[in-house]
């Protein structure tokens, strides 16, 4: 009994997956059309097993192996596909095509000359504010504020220590920290938004802003220092200490966590005044700026290395301003959404 069960279970699911597992087309249909057309087509053997057209059944449905048809030409090995106009204005690439309509920008300069930077776009560029006080500091009058002061003072010394005075170096691991703590302290404002049911008074964007420019430091001075295997390898190592150690620092007190990134700009502004120091002396080559800082900051096309270092040391005196001051707001017991952030202020 049961076999005799399972055989009609069998029979049935059989009949019912007939016309998913095998073509539509009946026998006798299929018989007459070859008939009918085999006088009209009479193919080769080598050419019907190029033709690689055999289909197989699934789940899912009827899938052919191959896309070529029978009445579709297949390229021989002597031709060689053209170039489409893509291809050829991108130098053999293919252009990036997007499924979902998404295109790639092509943005100009105002000059009409193609903007060949992704990482950042013109209405990003500015120029830097060189009339900021640099000899601005906070003297610390808590013990948080001490706290963060030596922190900052501790880091230098092995700073010191390994670099000397190859600056461009020096500069390249600052900005590697320095553009954590914004990203840091933005990503966390940013959580806490979305838990409260609450605006952040603008302070997302400016300490993402200042992320984004720190960053951009580092991009222009890989260009003039090229970092050796182990710098690379240092710049790693500080990068993971230092993330996870101001994450924490963040989350249990932002006031000595942004009094901290304010101190650490005010050595940055001491570390580009050495640098200037030395190329003033000659001691280091005044190269011309590369090109990302010249469209970066909107620099003359004839700018130097020296103009560079001048704009990036005005931003980090930006960064002082912006640290101390949330510190402070934080020290008043206020929020920093109380008080607009300086968006745009670098």
């Amino acid at each position: 009994m049961m076999s005799r069960g399972g055989a009609k279970v069998a029979s049935s699911l059989l009949k019912s997956a007939r016309p998913r597992l095998f073509s539509t087309a009946s026998t006798s249909t299929i018989r007459s059309m070859s008939h009918e057309t085999s006088h009209l087509l009479k193919p080769a053997a080598a050419d019907l097993a190029s033709v690689n057209t055999w289909i197989w059944s699934g789940t899912g449905g009827v899938r052919f192996a191959s896309t070529a048809s029978l009445g579709e030409k297949t390229p021989s090995q002597d031709e060689k596909p053209k170039k489409t106009e893509d291809e050829s204005s991108t130098g053999g690439n293919k252009g990036i095509a997007s499924y979902w309509g998404v295109e790639p920008s092509k943005i100009t300069k105002e000059d009409g000359t193609e903007w060949k930077w992704n990482c950042f776009r013109p209405w990003e560029t500015y120029k830097a504010d060189l009339t900021i006080d640099l000899s601005k500091h906070h003297v610390p009058t808590t013990f948080l504020d001490r706290l963060a002061y030596w922190t900052v003072k501790s880091l230098r010394w092995p700073t010191d220590l390994f670099f000397q005075r190859r600056y461009g170096c020096r500069a390249m691991m600052l900005e590697t920290v320095a553009a954590v703590p914004g990203m840091v302290g933005g990503m966390l404002l940013h959580f806490k938004s979305l838990r409260r049911f609450e605006q952040s008074g603008g302070w997302i964007k400016a300490l993402l802003e200042e992320a984004e420019n720190e960053r951009m430091h580092l991009m222009t001075f890989m260009e003039v220092a090229k970092p050796k295997w182990y710098e690379r390898a240092l710049v790693i190592t500080v990068q993971g200490v230092f993330f996870n150690a101001y994450f924490l620092g963040y989350l249990i007190s932002p006031k000595f966590a942004h009094r901290m990134v304010g101190y650490l700009e005010e050595e940055a502004i001491h570390s580009y005044t050495e640098f200037l120091k030395e190329l003033d002396k000659g001691n280091i080559d005044n190269v011309p700026a590369p090109a990302i800082a010249i469209d970066y900051w909107r620099l003359p096309a004839d700018a130097t290395l020296r103009d560079v270092v001048m704009v990036v040391r005005a931003d980090e005196a930006h960064h002082r301003d912006v640290n101390h001051f949330a510190s402070d707001i934080h020290y008043q017991g206020r929020e920093l959404k109380e008080a607009p952030a300086p968006v745009g202020y670098h």
